[in-house]
């Protein structure tokens, strides 16, 4: 992402997705925008009207799809074209959905980047990030800054990715499945408000995703009845263990507005406070929801 960022000059344009991971968005309202950085976020819903908000001191539209922590959907292809138009390029986020489920390139995004310590690497024990793009200019700069900035991975890091994309395909299938069939079941929950995944037929992006995703992923965000609930909630489940990272064999769930958003909390787009994100591991998916079921209801009574 800094190595990204290194692409814009002072007085340009960056344009991102409104509920872009907390992280990025610390970096861009407390580092760059002081320098004289231009950002604006938009919401999701109104990248259908992206064209209308692009002027020619765009130089990047950066989105996440599905997004950190609300799992909206974008449509790439669209966003694609509507940034070339303006000489723009997109940058796609493509963590959440990996190389096996989206391919952004092919798509028209200009540069893809993924988190490897998320599922890349699979188990939770590296820290890092990469950048893959198909054009070679945009190639050549990075490399410089890649050089020049200093981010580039040590060996044995570079070796635990390599080690985690072996069963890359295993691992998202299964995530992919479990996530189905705990989204489904939380719907049917009275103490749960809505779910938010885009596998599910009511979530607003989910044609888009089905055109663009060769499944919906492991990721799944929903509202609880109150902050108090989701607060309780993440404190009593024991097979999902209570932690801001993602992507690995394990199930972890978090509160978005206390964890890893915290730094949103000021923003118009601050993560809701009664938000609770999952990320589902490989376990046996009975035994997951058979621990949401035992934390859930009594999180909800004990709010109230």
């Amino acid at each position: 992402t800094t190595t990204l960022m290194h692409l814009v000059n002072p007085g340009e344009r960056v344009v991102l997705i409104a509920d872009v991971y907390g992280g990025v968005y610390r970096m861009t309202s407390q580092v760059y925008e002081p320098k004289g950085y231009l950002f604006d976020y938009v919401p999701a819903p109104d990248f259908a009207d992206l064209a209308g908000r692009l002027d020619e001191r765009t130089r990047i539209v950066w989105i996440e799809s599905p997004s950190n922590p609300m799992l909206n959907v974008v449509d790439i292809r669209a966003a694609a074209d509507a940034a070339h138009a303006v000489g723009a390029i997109l940058v796609v986020d493509n963590t959440f959905a990996t190389p096996y489920l989206q391919n952004p390139l092919d798509l028209g995004a200009d540069v893809v980047l993924h988190s490897t310590t998320k599922y890349l690497g699979g188990h939770s024990d590296v820290v890092g990030g990469f950048v893959a793009t198909n054009d070679h200019t945009i190639a050549e700069r990075l490399y410089f800054l890649q050089k020049s900035l200093g981010a580039v991975p040590g060996p044995f890091d570079s070796w635990l990715v390599l080690r985690g994309i072996k069963t890359l395909a295993l691992r998202m299938q299964r995530h992919s499945e479990n996530a189905r069939a705990i989204a489904g079941w939380l719907e049917r929950q009275d103490a749960v408000e809505t779910v938010l995944y885009p596998g599910l037929p009511g979530h607003p992006g989910h044609e888009i995703a089905k055109r663009q995703m060769r499944d919906f992923g492991g990721m799944i965000s929903f509202l609880a009845e109150s902050e108090e609930a989701a607060v309780e909630l993440v404190a009593r489940t024991k097979l999902f263990q209570l932690a801001e990272s993602l992507g690995g064999v394990e199930s972890l769930i978090e509160h978005p507005a206390r964890m890893t958003h915290a730094s949103t909390a000021d923003a118009p787009f601050a993560a809701p406070k009664n938000l609770v994100r999952l990320s589902v591991g490989i376990e046996s998916v009975d035994d997951l929801i058979a621990d949401l079921e035992s934390a859930l209801v009594p999180a909800a009574a004990h709010a109230k």
